[in-house]
């Protein structure tokens, strides 16, 4: 018998080193798995740059997930869900043999004791999807336990568990458990809150917090679990008023739906885990939520007017970093297309481009911020632009032009800039216009190009920074390349004053606010674009289906919302100062020249020494007067007495201009017909030929009536009546200074000659070419 016993021990021996020895090589050969699935994605999140979470997106499976690092998880939550799931978790090897004796005898003896899983073996489950209702399943369980155990650390395995453990319909993971259903982050959970979350995972369909109905199986797991933390923890009781805490979903973060989705469709997921790191933009949420607030509380005002729908971008203008992001009034409206991202769509911008005109024309030394520029009937060969009310102001100051949105003084101030104009400056900027420049002609400053929302931030940012061309900052960047400005400082400055909100706006009422609106044709968008000390705002109000509206009138929608944004916002202000390169000077105030004595009302007005026209004022003159003709007299010859008068001396154009608007002026009167008079008076005033050009060559179409002539106009000396052309020794025609003689020539070169009505002229010589 004793030798038998020993005989059985020996095998007993051998089998159970056999055993071991099988199972440690078994172990060695165990490969590193993923502690993911392959196919888990966690949730993309969108956070605003101090870290606030903007937006939390579903999962390709419709599953909300926030990949959570354990270091961001209350140590509370840890404590409890480890009471409450494998209070050994540290100690065992991924199988705790006492658990599953115990749960063994839980099976036998009908009690319960609890399951006999650790967070390993449930981490196992998870990550495999494995059923372990079955011995077998359970086996498997066991050994991809043991497996996990083998290649990660334990801080590991519970990062991942509490990141894929189920907590209720589709939330899954601590991370969006704490965000969803206690309206706060992991780290910030109070025990009490992580109590109620960590009874979730072991029932998620039955504990599942509801609104209604019955939770009590919630409120039992919550209060078992506080009473074993109360026992080993000396807690206070259960607050019983707190074991329903968890009754309803928090709102999900959807905050800039539009730039989230961009941002997320630019920025695909990377590999596990790191996909479900959050993207952090610049976007500002309070700023955010500001200007989303004032768009929809002013949409809601105006919608029984039509106004349905609004997008605004708010950017810092130095970092060019972006603050505000909506890409429409309300993204889940069907009704406006909401989901549409007006951001990025492209419209006509109507006049919103014309300060780029004004800068580059104060650049190229054209004109100051007073300079008077002509709003009359004017055609550019084939093309005859109109202001939008359809009427003339006359000579006006090109602040005012620029303020009040003048199309006929823009189009000839563009046609006057060097090349490559408008159209080669925002090519420079950035800005996608996909035609030749012959193709948008003159009226691009009118809105002929169309642009983005993104592209029009970007030329105002210019603008009211350093004049360089930069793209928008969405992410904090890295580095800054600089760039060469693209407009000086001092035209950016003097720009910008142009567009300074005068006194006695009653909506566009503060100073701080430099402005433009633009109304593309057809009252199909109405644009504002504001600059307020370092910020700029741009607003949009339109459709996307591109349906018209005679409300959509850029300064009375559009500019009212940009500045009732700007009041929603509070924005800190920082008034630039003028640069270096800008002098202050007195200003003859109707002809924005130097005054001369003879000038009575003046203003203050900035240039740029050595680059702005500026000369001494030649409208206002003192002339003799003869009390008793009433006529001017030339020199006082002592045989009558005269009285000295200051008088205006405008061209004729002008002075035309004036009366078709309605603006009086006071004009010298006639001068005495006296021979010496006649010769003394504006000897040197020959006639100046503005159209032709010389040395052009003139295409004509001699199928087009329209396109077959060229108008003849000069400017002339105050006082000239009648204008006389001629080609060669041809007589064209004969008519008033302000208006044109049109010549329909035929093919050559000519000499083109103009002769006023007191014998002085000029002459330039063109080239005609004519086709079919």
């Amino acid at each position: 018998m004793h030798i038998l016993r020993r005989l059985l021990h020996k095998r007993f021996m051998r089998v159970s080193g056999a055993a071991v020895l099988l199972l440690a090589f078994v172990w060695l050969l165990l490969p590193q798995p993923d502690l993911y699935p392959p196919e888990f994605r966690f949730s993309r999140t969108l956070e605003d740059r101090r870290g606030s979470l903007l937006h939390l997106a579903l999962t390709p499976d419709g599953k909300y997930r926030r990949y959570t690092p354990l270091a961001e998880i209350s140590p509370a939550l840890i404590e409890a869900t480890l009471t409450l799931e494998d209070r050994h978790f540290y100690d065992h090897p991924g199988v705790n043999p006492l658990s599953m004796l115990r749960a063994a005898w839980g099976i036998v003896s009908g009690s319960t004791r609890g399951g006999g899983s650790t967070i390993t073996m449930q981490l196992a489950r998870l990550r495999f999807g494995l059923h372990t209702r079955t011995p077998w399943g359970k086996a498997w369980q066991m050994l991809r336990a043991v497996q996990l155990e083998k290649h990660y650390s334990k801080d590991a395995i519970l990062e991942a568990y509490l990141n894929q453990a189920p907590y209720g319909g589709n939330v899954e993971g601590v991370g969006a458990a704490s965000l969803l259903w206690c309206g706060k982050p992991a780290r910030d959970l109070t025990l009490r809150e992580a109590v109620a979350l960590s009874v979730l995972p072991q029932s998620p369909t039955t504990r599942r917090p509801r609104s209604t109905g019955d939770n009590a199986s919630l409120a039992a797991a919550q209060h078992r679990l506080w009473e074993r933390l109360r026992t080993e923890r000396s807690l206070p009781a259960d607050p019983l008023d707190a074991a329903f805490t968890l009754r309803q979903m928090q709102p999900v973060p959807r905050e800039a739906p539009h730039l989230a989705r961009r941002l997320f469709t630019e920025k695909p997921a990377a590999d596990l885990p790191t996909s479900g790191l959050p993207l952090r933009c610049t976007v500002d949420a309070i700023r955010q939520r500001g200007v989303e607030q004032a768009l929809n509380d002013y949409v809601d005002r105006k919608r029984e007017v039509g106004i349905t729908n609004a997008c605004a971008l708010l950017v810092h203008a130095p970092s060019r970093e972006v603050l505000a992001y909506v890409g429409s009034s309300r993204f889940l409206d069907s009704s406006i297309h909401g989901q549409v991202d007006g951001v990025l769509a492209r419209r006509s911008p109507g006049s919103a481009l014309k300060p780029f005109i004004y800068a580059l024309a104060t650049d190229q030394g054209l004109i100051h911020p007073h300079t008077l520029l002509r709003d009359g009937r004017m055609a550019f060969g084939s093309y005859n632009p109109e202001n939008f009310d359809r009427n003339f102001a006359g000579p006006i100051a090109a602040a005012e032009a620029l303020y009040h949105s003048r199309n006929i003084p823009a189009v000839a101030l563009a046609q006057r800039l060097a090349s490559p104009g408008l159209y080669g400056f925002l090519k420079e900027a950035g800005v996608a216009l996909p035609r030749p420049a012959e193709f948008y002609g003159l009226s691009l400053p009118l809105g002929g190009g169309e642009v983005s929302m993104e592209e029009l931030a970007e030329l105002y940012a210019l603008l009211a920074s350093d004049g360089s061309a930069s793209r928008l900052n969405y992410f904090t960047p890295e580095t800054t390349i600089a760039t060469k400005p693209l407009l000086t400082a001092e035209a950016r400055y003097l720009t910008r004053e142009m567009l300074r909100t005068r006194e006695g706006e009653l909506v566009m009422d503060d100073p701080a606010v430099t402005w433009k609106t633009g109304t593309s044709h057809g009252f199909r968008d109405a644009w504002a674009a504001g600059m307020r000390g370092d910020y700029v705002l741009v607003v949009w109000i339109g459709n996307f289906s591109g349906k018209a509206n005679p409300v959509f009138i850029a300064r009375e929608c559009a500019a009212p919302l940009l500045f009732e944004t700007f009041r929603h916002l509070r924005l800190p202000m920082r008034r630039q100062p003028a640069p270096a390169g800008v002098s202050q000077v007195e200003l003859c105030a109707v002809s924005g020249q130097l005054p001369t004595p003879h000038c009575q009302h003046r203003v203050q007005g900035g240039f740029i020494p050595g680059v702005s026209p500026i000369t001494p004022c030649d409208i206002h003159r003192e002339v003799l007067v003869d009390p008793a003709t009433g006529l001017r007299v030339a020199r006082d010859d002592g045989t009558s007495i005269l009285k000295r008068e200051v008088f205006e001396f405008w061209p004729p154009d002008l002075l035309e201009m004036f009366r078709l608007a309605g603006v009086p002026r006071r004009t010298p009167p006639p001068l005495e017909a006296k021979a010496d008079s006649l010769v003394a008076a504006d000897a040197a005033a020959v006639p100046k030929i503005v159209s032709p050009r010389a040395a052009l060559v003139y295409t004509l179409q001699a199928s087009s009536a329209s396109r077959s002539t060229i108008p003849l106009r000069a400017d002339t000396a105050p006082g000239v009546n009648r204008v006389f052309w001629f080609a060669g020794s041809r007589f064209l025609g004969a008519s008033d200074p302000a208006t044109p003689v049109m010549w329909t020539a035929s093919a050559g070169k000519w000499q083109v000659h103009v002769l006023d009505d007191q014998g002085r002229g000029s002459a330039v010589e063109v080239r005609v070419e004519m086709v079919p």
